[in-house]
């Protein structure tokens, strides 16, 4: 665990033993992987402190060094703040994780748009007296419900994406699926792209983007011949597991895009954990999220 303080806009970190003769540059480069344009501007404009004074950047760090950043300057939202009942699974200075309701989108598509998750988190911030652009790190499908990852300033943000892009973000996420997996675990690897016939829907296309789906059956219900199962995403691709599971044959249950009965009202598809290493605090971020209740009779003892 990593000794930090907040000091108005200033953020303190004491530098753990880890992080000994590491310098400044490296730590933000290497360890943190902030991009670029992050380092520079808070290079240049003189936001890293060390021990009180302006920070030499090439100087190796030693343990108990304190380290200072201003990260929490105040930031105009790029969204409209938008007072909703959204439950928080994790908040601290750097992150919250809510469960994002089923039938919301995660963002505004077009400008101006309301009642999406990124309008709550905006007011969420706001109602806590500070000024910020809060912004999500991955997405979930309107009809998706559960576990979605914001970061409350930018350099958490940007650390946050490489963390995402190098799948160091761990997503596990709940399903129903028509029918009864022949086996009980695997890998789906196979690209998605659009599908030229339908505006909206993905398909698995020689010519799409690289998609890697881990999945395992955990129960199969005889009576409505559908398997409770887990998946978990190595890439991030507009409805991957959606595409992955109907290109299985196993549709999920209610996913009629995709080929799901409508037993229903959406496809039964629960973000249901996220874990990750808080880049701050050295600490693990664990967080799950309870299935909906439309899904619980099938999920609760899992």
């Amino acid at each position: 665990m990593v000794t930090t303080k907040v000091k108005g806009e200033w953020y303190e970190i004491t530098i753990p033993e880890q992080w000994n003769q590491v310098s400044v540059d490296h730590l933000f480069r290497n360890i943190w992987k902030a991009s670029k344009k992050q380092i520079h501007f808070m290079r240049m404009e003189k936001h890293v402190l060390m021990n009180g004074e302006i920070a030499q950047w090439e100087k190796p760090l030693q343990t108990g060094d304190l380290l200072m950043m201003k990260v929490f300057g105040e930031e105009a939202s790029e969204v409209l703040p938008e007072y909703m009942p959204i439950e928080v699974l994790f908040e601290d200075e750097h992150f919250i994780i809510f469960n994002k309701p089923a039938g919301m989108d995660t963002h505004p598509n077009e400008p101006g748009q309301k009642n999406t998750l990124a309008n709550a988190a905006a007011f969420h911030v706001l109602s806590q007296g500070v000024q910020r652009n809060v912004r999500h790190i991955h997405r979930l499908d309107q009809d998706t419900s559960g576990c979605i990852l914001f970061a409350k300033h930018s350099l958490a943000g940007v650390i946050a994406d490489k963390l995402l892009e190098e799948r160091k973000i761990k997503r596990t996420y709940s399903a129903l699926v028509h029918g009864h997996l022949k086996k009980l675990s695997g890998t789906i690897h196979e690209p998605i792209g659009r599908d030229r016939h339908h505006p909206t829907r993905r398909r698995v296309s020689p010519k799409g983007q690289d998609a890697i789906t881990h999945f395992s059956a955990l129960q199969f219900f005889e009576k409505e011949k559908l398997t409770f199962i887990q998946c978990q995403l190595d890439t991030g691709r507009t409805h991957q597991i959606r595409v992955h599971l109907s290109h299985m044959k196993h549709p999920l249950a209610g996913d009629t895009l995709y080929g799901g009965k409508p037993i229903f009202s959406r496809q039964a598809l629960h973000a249901a954990r996220l874990t990750f290493t808080h880049p701050f605090t050295l600490e693990k971020v664990d967080v799950t999220c309870p299935p909906p209740k439309e899904f619980s009779a099938y999920m609760k003892d899992q």
